[in-house]
């Protein structure tokens, strides 16, 4: 019998979704279209960092979640601090040697670094509109799973979610601010 290999659905987000996400929205206790400065971002604004992040993770890789330890199965090596007769030259070496092939320097972001990377960067976005793109996504994932203790960076560290899966959410966020989120405000005159 040949074996048949299942691969995972993507996920799709519909247009009931981002109905029901605004529903959900006009319910909250406080505008989730204002970050920590205390003030609002646009509908666009904060599409535009949903979509610099779609490019971030199509460029630099996604990541289910990042880990900060090495593997406890790699032998252990002699410690170089320990060596009492190694020159100061030799054990900087050491650790430049143990920096360049050792540390893990995965360019891969997780859903989270992804948003404030994009945040922190300035270009298509700022830490508000980070704040907000992660509340729009917490609320369309609220929808899509029915619960609501439902945080999207969670659904997106799932042992079964794909790149694709997590793209998908971030396209439908920026679809959901653009349609659901505040017009940009007008400039003021100087």
């Amino acid at each position: 019998m040949p074996k048949t290999t299942k691969t995972p659905a993507v996920t799709v987000f519909t247009e009931a979704t981002l109905r029901a996400a605004q529903e959900l929205l006009t319910k909250s206790y406080a505008s989730v279209w204002t970050g920590p400065s205390g003030e609002e971002s646009s509908g666009e604004a904060v599409a535009r960092h949903l979509e610099a992040t779609v490019t971030l993770l199509d460029k630099d890789g996604w990541s289910r979640v990042h880990t900060y330890y090495r593997d406890q199965d790699q032998p252990s090596e002699p410690n170089p601090a320990d060596d009492e007769s190694m020159t100061m030259k030799q054990m900087v070496r050491a650790l430049l040697r143990f920096i360049h092939d050792d540390i893990d320097l995965d360019p891969r972001r997780t859903l989270s670094t992804a948003l404030r990377h994009v945040g922190e960067y300035g270009v298509h976005g700022d830490p508000d509109t980070a704040h907000v793109a992660g509340t729009v996504l917490d609320r369309l994932i609220q929808t899509h799973t029915g619960s609501a203790a439902a945080r999207a960076t969670a659904w997106a560290e799932r042992q079964h979610r794909t790149h694709t899966d997590i793209t998908a959410l971030l396209r439908a966020g920026a679809q959901f601010a653009r349609t659901y989120g505040p017009a940009a405000a007008p400039a003021a005159a100087a």
